[in-house]
């Protein structure tokens, strides 16, 4: 039995290495989120004769998105997709852009999100569904997005169709993606809260312009 000792006491190190290994690569996490320019931030209509309340429904995605971690193209091309087990989006992806593109529509807007809650029902409220056809990301080539969603006010029957294609070239490096990803977020959150105004001005409209 004492021969065994220096064999276990080896054997005890060799894990702990192994778990200390383990423990030096923590696992990144990334928001979809950005900071909205006062250029294109609205004030808030809150408090006014006539406030503006938007709702977001569920975002609908691939199903192979529909996780935390990053899924990420090969710089090479081809049909394999890498799933980054240490690089996560902040919360599962359909959750994260949801956020995002909630608060970034509330902030061109000047509205209120109330996904959540917050409305009484006799306030009328912008309820808009997406739809991601596509989000694709490559490491050191682009992110190309395809967005469909529908707008339709609570107390009214008309709903709007619209559409977007977007894409932002991005370096090599995870960190470079995340951040293609978040523009290509924006620019989704940006062009919804167009078809929000374009729909409160032209009450006839039915499909967003290109």
């Amino acid at each position: 039995m004492k021969k065994k000792k220096p064999f276990l006491l080896a054997a005890a190190a060799a894990v702990l290495i192994v778990l200390a290994g383990c423990a030096s690569k923590p696992d990144n996490y990334y928001t979809l989120a950005s900071t909205v320019p006062a250029a294109e931030a609205a004030p808030s209509t809150i408090g006014s004769a006539a406030p503006l309340y938007i709702e977001l429904a569920p975002v609908a995605v691939p199903e192979r998105l529909a996780r935390p971690q990053m899924v990420v193209g090969r710089p090479n091309g081809g049909v394999q997709v890498d799933v980054l087990e240490q690089h996560r989006w902040a919360a599962s992806f359909e959750n994260e852009l949801q956020d995002a593109l909630a608060s970034g529509i509330a902030a061109r807007l000047g509205a209120l999100d109330v996904t959540k809650g917050g409305r009484q029902v006799s306030q009328p409220v912008w309820r808009i569904a997406v739809q991601v056809r596509q989000f694709d990301a490559i490491d050191g080539g682009r992110v190309e997005a395809g967005f469909n969603w529908t707008l339709r006010r609570s107390d009214e029957t008309r709903t709007m169709v619209c559409q977007l294609n977007v894409g932002e070239p991005v370096a090599s490096g995870i960190d470079a993606v995340a951040q293609g990803a978040q523009r290509v977020t924006a620019a989704a959150a940006a062009a919804i809260a167009r078809s929000v105004s374009a729909a409160r001005t032209n009450a006839a409209a039915t499909a967003c312009m290109p």
